[in-house]
């Protein structure tokens, strides 16, 4: 079976091919990083109307790519939710009108799943079952994965998620946008132990998180620095803010493998990337006898190809799931959860 994945949750259009047998053949992306900078963060109406102009081109981009025509396409999947309701729309809209012209099966997928699963389309993917870190701008969530569509929560942010706090802590410093990569690149050059934040949740007893107070602490030293900071100071605090939420990470992470008792660590979503978190999390699991799984670099931000691939699998797994009648419905906010089946 061959699949056309579409994302458009939010600033990222992404476009996938996924074939059952042989595995991803191609993929594109075009992020809108560069037009959202001057505003400082996402501007919804300006992302839906970028996904338009960008949707079909990079659908013939990964086409070509594999060599493939448009009527070899046996499904297609996109991102139903949660995201931006305007972009979802453009996604769930050409999705629909494509699969509508070919007669071909259409299904919504869940944006968490695709970042869930995003690390079995690598080389040495992890078998079930595992734990899962899911941990972006929008979410941060600890999940039981026992099987393809069977997730429980474990534990999640009770504020702020870890990228949207290293987005308000860059913002706070005077960083660019996107804030996080920014951070992470100054913190390189601070002072370790020289800002001792605090580790929000790390001894609650449970699996959530919360950075609100995090970014909180940010604020409060630089106000004590009375507003102007110079650039060792701010390198100092990037390195002080980054140990802190990867303190938090990878102990709530080691605690959610210890309590379900499996052994393998699944980290997805954007700060995924960050590689201060991949050390700490390695060098911890490595003296647990843990295992540690990431997706491709390429593949940690949004991107088509991890909306394929769960799309395929819930037509493997799930045939009823198809849609032939193309009256499509979008879902900004979405429990994963409700998306849960029996195996």
């Amino acid at each position: 079976m061959l699949v056309l994945g579409i994302e458009s949750s939010c600033d990222e259009t992404g476009l996938a091919l996924y074939d059952t047998e042989a595995g991803l053949l191609s993929h594109a992306l075009h992020s809108q990083i560069a037009m959202h900078r001057e505003y400082g963060g996402v501007v919804p109406e300006l992302a839906s109307r970028d996904h338009i102009r960008r949707a079909l081109p990079l659908a013939e981009e990964v086409l070509a790519q594999a060599g493939k025509p448009l009527s070899a396409v046996d499904a297609i999947a996109y991102t139903q939710g949660p995201g931006l309701a305007g972009a979802l729309l453009v996604g769930a809209s050409v999705a629909n009108a494509l699969a509508f012209a070919l007669d071909r099966p259409v299904v919504g997928v869940h944006h968490l799943e695709g970042h869930l699963l995003s690390p079995l389309l690598a080389p040495d993917a992890p078998d079930f079952p595992f734990v899962a870190l899911l941990v972006s701008g929008g979410h941060t969530q600890l999940m039981e994965v026992r099987a393809f569509g069977q997730y429980a929560m474990l534990g999640e942010t009770l504020d702020d998620a870890a990228g949207e706090a290293f987005d308000k802590t860059a913002k706070l410093l005077g960083l660019g946008y996107p804030g996080g990569p920014a951070v992470s690149r100054l913190a390189d050059f601070g002072t370790p132990g020289r800002y001792d934040l605090p580790r929000p949740m790390k001894h609650s007893g449970n699996l959530d998180f919360s950075f609100s107070g995090l970014k909180t602490a940010v604020l409060t030293q630089v106000r004590n620095l009375g507003g102007n900071v110079c650039e060792q100071e701010k390198a100092d605090l990037a390195r002080g803010f980054v140990d802190a939420i990867v303190d938090v990470l990878v102990a709530k992470s080691m605690a959610a493998l210890k309590q379900t008792g499996m052994k393998t660590l699944v980290v997805a979503g954007g700060v995924g990337a960050n590689a201060q978190l991949r050390a700490g999390l390695n060098e911890a699991a490595r003296r647990r006898g843990y295992r540690v799984h990431y997706p491709d670099l390429a593949f940690c931000t949004d991107n088509g190809a991890m909306i394929a691939f769960a799309g395929a699998m819930r037509l493997k797994h799930w045939p009823d799931e198809a849609d032939s009648e193309y009256a499509y419905t979008v879902r900004p906010r979405w429990d994963l959860a409700d998306i849960v089946r029996s195996v």
